[in-house]
C-alpha cells in the first residue's frame, strides 16, 4: 500500500497540500472518549456507503416500497446485510453523537471560543434524529406508517400554524404517496448534504482552534 500510494503521490502530489491538514496537535491526557466524535463520523460514512447500494433497490412507491423492501432481504445478495448494517450504523451514529455531545458538555468545551462549533454539532445531532424519523417511514409497513402518523400529528398541535406545518410535512392531510416521497427526498438528499455541511464546518473549527484540554 505505501509503495502505490507513493506512485500515486508522484503522479498527482496529493500528500504536501493536506499534510497540514491531517497533522494536529493533540493536547496530554486524553482518553478514547475523545474518540467518540470520530467514531461518529464513521458510522456516518458507513450510513452514506450502504444507503447508495439502497437506493439501487428501494422504490418509493405506495405500491412497491414495502415489495423491494422484501426482495431485497430475500432475493438480493447480502441484501439483509446491508440493510442490517445501515439500520445498525444508524442506531449507533445518534448513540454516539449523544455520548460525544455530553463528554463535550462536561468538559465544558462549548465556552467561547468553541460556541459556535457546539452549536453546529447540536445542530448535527438534530439532524440526526430527523434522518432517523424519516427514514423510519421508508420500508412502508404497518409499524412505519402508523409510527409517522403519530409523529407528524405532532406537528399539528402548534399553535396558529400546525395545520400548515403538518401539510408541509405530510405533504398532504393524511399520510400517502406524497408524504413517501417527500420523507425519501428529505431522507437522501437534504439531510445527507446539510450534514455533510455540518460536519466539514465542525471539522475546520477543530482544525483551527484544536482540541480542548481534559479537565
Amino acid at each position: 500500500m505505501g509503495r502505490g500510494f507513493d506512485w500515486i503521490d508522484d503522479k498527482f502530489h496529493v500528500k504536501a497540500p493536506h499534510k497540514r491538514f491531517l497533522q494536529r496537535r493533540i493536547p496530554p491526557g486524553l482518553s478514547y472518549l475523545y474518540c467518540l466524535g470520530g467514531a461518529a463520523f464513521c458510522f456516518y460514512l458507513v450510513l452514506f456507503a450502504t444507503g447508495l447500494l439502497l437506493s439501487m433497490y428501494y422504490i418509493p412507491s405506495e405500491t412497491e416500497a414495502y415489495d423491494s423492501i422484501l426482495h431485497l432481504q430475500r432475493e438480493v445478495n447480502l441484501g439483509w446485510f446491508i440493510r442490517s448494517l445501515h439500520k445498525w450504523s444508524a442506531t449507533f451514529l445518534i448513540l454516539c453523537i449523544l455520548a460525544h455531545t455530553l463528554r463535550v458538555f462536561y468538559s465544558k468545551a462549548y465556552r467561547p471560543p468553541r460556541e459556535l462549533n457546539w452549536i453546529v454539532g447540536t445542530m448535527a445531532l438534530v439532524l440526526s434524529f430527523a434522518s432517523g424519523f424519516t427514514g423510519y417511514l421508508l420500508p412502508w409497513d404497518q409499524k412505519a406508517y402508523w409510527a409517522t402518523e403519530v409523529g407528524t400529528s405532532m406537528a399539528g398541535t402548534v399553535p396558529v400554524v400546525g395545520p400548515f406545518l403538518l401539510n408541509l410535512v405530510r405533504g398532504g392531510v393524511d399520510v400517502s404517496q406524497a408524504t413517501l416521497s417527500r420523507f425519501y427526498s428529505i431522507h437522501v438528499l437534504w439531510l445527507p448534504a446539510a450534514m455533510s455541511v455540518l460536519l466539514w464546518a465542525h471539522f475546520h473549527m477543530i482544525k483551527r482552534q484544536g482540541i480542548k484540554r481534559p479537565l
